[in-house]
């Protein structure tokens, strides 16, 4: 390796990027394929052509109007996957309004700082999901609701929230519900949607995405028709994904996995999307693939490992896949061999993303070699630059750890309403500083070591815990693992790793001394 081979790579491709916003892909795609399957909620028995669906979030987005919301205010979807999510990602986009998801896992106190740091006028909210009551929630946060006028909401806590749509066919007092929005247009009110379709500009903002850090409060990633339209079309592109190609999303929809690779995705490419259930659940999703006959499949490892575990996977008949996308943490590579071997996803690829990426910055070709696979994050996405820097931010050399970075439309507008925070991550170059340690390869290809946080220091030695996860994961008796540092007076850190062992299986701590890795 040349000392002048340094840490720099982007992706060129004939696939160029589009000036188009969500609501003009969609009705593009919908004029093509009119009568193919767009959706499927399973656990909600709804199967939509793309004709239904453009004409269901037609109306929802005229439903939305007519409660006289404007383009670029704020509303939020506090809900599970279901249809009503995917009605709602795209009919807002269509109204101009900037969508703010919120995590279903969230409590009070989380919800009323993503609402009142966003800024949202309107809040779409399931009725309850779990163990969590939404209504109640709300009604804790803004107890005004049940003595004021649907649409007409005047809180404390909450100042901006006028106006709350609940889902189900229950009604809630100073509440509206869904069905009565979608249902309650009126033809000036579709006119207003295809009125305003023109004056939209693919640069507008269009959705907000909470992320949680390590340290102070969620940041609102704030993301363009622009930015995640191209990203649905790129990733799509580098999977060789069509109109042909179904497409199951068990990863929620509130994250940009679910709603850009999944829903956006099956959207920009004629796809038809597969909702296995409200939530992940291993056997759900293994159904769906087979009745469903899915060819594409997303998830994290631990999702693959799950199904992976179930004492009947095998009687599960998985052959129509081909592809999909493992992503979300490193990817062992001892998962990623069984995936292909005993889930037939020959072409599956590996990706590299966050969500102030839209999300993926890097991915696996279809064509890489099984090695390439499962040894890296892929190289750089088509019309993006990628490279690695040390503390200074200088590139480092081919080969050399530092801080992966990442340029081009992809990179977020910014953390809503937070311009300190928006310029510790874009630096004056534009560069997104994604905090994640990775190294870079004479071909580009990306291998992502941790987090610059992650990164141990054990008596001055720098170990990174993917190294020694990856090396865990090949004991047959290992399920899942993970390494984390832990304070020691003599070392400064000491590691500790924590093993989930699959079923019926035992392992003693001499047994791990025997592997040689780990010195207790």
């Amino acid at each position: 390796m040349s000392n002048n081979a340094l840490s720099y790579d982007f992706g060129s491709s004939i696939k160029g990027l589009t000036g188009k916003t969500i609501g003009t892909i969609f009705d593009e795609t919908a004029a093509q394929w009119p009568d193919k399957l767009a959706l499927i909620s399973r656990h909600q028995n709804i199967r939509w052509t793309y004709k239904q669906y453009q004409e269901k979030v037609d109306n929802l987005a005229a439903g939305l109007i007519q409660l006289g919301l404007k383009p670029g205010e704020r509303i939020g979807i506090w809900s599970q996957n279901n249809a009503e999510w995917a009605l709602t990602q795209f009919a807002t986009a269509k109204a101009g309004l900037i969508l703010v998801n919120i995590n279903p896992a969230y409590r009070s106190s989380e919800l009323e700082y993503a609402l009142v740091k966003s800024g949202c006028v309107a809040l779409i909210t399931s009725p309850s999901f779990k163990t969590s009551n939404y209504l109640d929630i709300l009604t804790g946060l803004a107890p005004e609701i049940t003595a004021s006028k649907a649409g007409e909401l005047a809180s404390k806590r909450l100042p901006l929230l006028k106006t709350i749509i609940r889902l189900g066919e229950n009604k809630t007092p100073g509440m509206l519900n869904f069905e009565d929005v979608l249902q309650q247009n009126t033809p000036k009110d579709l006119e207003a949607v295809h009125q305003l379709a023109p004056l939209l500009q693919f640069d507008d903002a269009i959705n907000i995405q909470f992320t949680s850090g390590t340290t102070g409060s969620p940041k609102g990633a704030t993301l363009s028709h622009h930015n995640i339209v191209n990203n649905a079309i790129m990733t799509g592109y580098t999977m060789g994904i069509d109109h042909s190609d179904i497409v199951c999303i068990p990863v929620p929809l509130y994250h940009c996995f679910g709603m850009v690779i999944g829903t956006l995705l099956s959207v920009v490419t004629g796809a038809t999307a597969v909702l296995p259930g409200e939530y992940f659940e291993a056997d759900n999703v293994l159904e769906a693939v087979e009745e469903e006959q899915c060819t594409t499949l997303y998830g994290v490892p631990t999702m693959f490992i799950a199904l992976m575990s179930l004492d009947n996977f095998k009687d599960y008949n998985l052959q129509s896949l081909k592809t999909g996308v493992m992503a979300g943490s490193p990817c062992p590579e001892a998962v990623m061999t069984q995936v292909i071997r005993e889930m037939h996803m020959e072409k599956i690829t590996v990706a590299y993303g966050m969500t102030e990426l839209s999300p993926v910055a890097t991915q696996t070709t279809m064509t890489d070699s099984f090695e390439r696979r499962v040894s890296s994050v892929g190289i750089a996405h088509p019309n993006v630059e990628v490279k690695i820097v040390d503390e200074t931010n200088k590139l480092v050399p081919k080969g050399g750890i530092g801080e992966f970075c990442a340029r081009g439309y992809l990179v977020m507008m910014g953390y809503w309403d937070d311009l300190e925070k928006t310029n510790e991550s874009i630096d004056e170059g534009g560069w997104m500083h994604t905090g994640d340690l990775a190294t870079m390869d004479d071909d580009g290809y990306i291998t992502v070591v941790g987090r610059s946080k992650d990164m141990l220091i054990r008596g001055g030695e720098n170990i990174y815990p993917k190294e020694i996860e990856d090396f865990l994961y090949q004991h047959k008796k290992i399920e899942d693992v993970q390494v984390i540092g832990v304070p020691d007076p003599k070392f400064g850190e000491e590691i500790c790793a924590w093993i989930k062992l699959a079923d019926n299986q035992q392992l003693t701590e001499d047994d791990l001394k025997a592997l040689s890795l780990i010195h207790i």
